[in-house]
């Protein structure tokens, strides 16, 4: 039978989602305390990879097994045996076929700022010095929605077939002391949220215009973008999958 588990986890730990050689991973720890519980070596597939340090409000994975009698029981000792920085929120069985990664739909982020020392937002949120100009990071960020190549934005030498990407939505508010950037697409590519917030930020601090984000998409090339921003504000907050993967 296969499964979806639906998890949160502070990634501070952590060297991101996927299984490192020499590294922790929280791949590696949900599928050591699956085969414990389970008695049978358990494998686990991610709806996406999270970099070192990113956070997951909610990522889903699946994984094969018998029948899970008693959910509520089985994710209350889950979650038991679990460190306290990795939380499973559900479990519910889905089709045999059903993919993590290849059924998503739909993948959202969250990019949190602070804008003052904030003792109880270390490593969760990136700390700036002043306050760039939302309504130009905001024009900028309205015409990502216009392209669908977005290279320019990608780890370099990684082994993606399409660098295709289509952006839902993309915008900055304000809370408080709090900047947030969120953005919706149906997949993106390793380091591309980092880097579109590198990129508005320099925009928002008038170290590039907002018609350059046209030349820069256009380039494809890495180089032309700004610095990614820091892993630490990052977090995996929705993945949506059609109705029909589940039983």
């Amino acid at each position: 039978m296969r499964y979806f588990i639906e998890i949160a986890y502070n990634g501070q730990n952590y060297h991101g989602w996927q299984v490192q050689p020499d590294a922790i991973s929280v791949q590696e720890v949900i599928e050591r305390t699956l085969s414990t519980l389970l008695r049978n070596e358990i494998s686990v597939t991610g709806a996406g990879r999270t970099d070192t340090g990113v956070h997951a409000k909610q990522l889903y994975a699946h994984f094969d097994s018998e029948e899970i009698t008693e959910t509520s029981a089985f994710i209350f000792r889950l979650n038991s045996f679990l460190p306290k920085d990795i939380a499973v929120n559900s479990l519910f069985e889905v089709q045999e076929n059903a993919h993590a990664r290849f059924d998503a739909t739909e993948r959202a982020y969250e990019y949190i700022l602070s804008l003052k020392k904030d003792p109880f937002q270390l490593g969760l949120a990136y700390q700036l010095h002043r306050l760039p100009d939302i309504e130009r990071m905001n024009k900028a960020a309205k015409l990502l929605l216009n392209y669908n190549d977005f290279q320019c934005f990608s780890r370099s030498r990684t082994d993606v077939k399409t660098y295709h990407c289509t952006i839902k939505e993309a915008y900055w508010t304000q809370d408080g002391s709090q900047l947030i950037f969120r953005i919706t697409a149906d997949r993106f590519l390793r380091n591309m949220v980092r880097a579109i917030v590198g990129t508005l930020l320099d925009v928002g601090y008038k170290k590039t215009s907002i018609e350059n984000i046209h030349e820069i998409i256009k380039s494809k090339d890495r180089s032309r973008a700004g610095a990614s921003a820091p892993a630490h504000g990052l977090y995996l907050t929705k993945v949506r999958y059609p109705q029909s993967i589940t039983k």
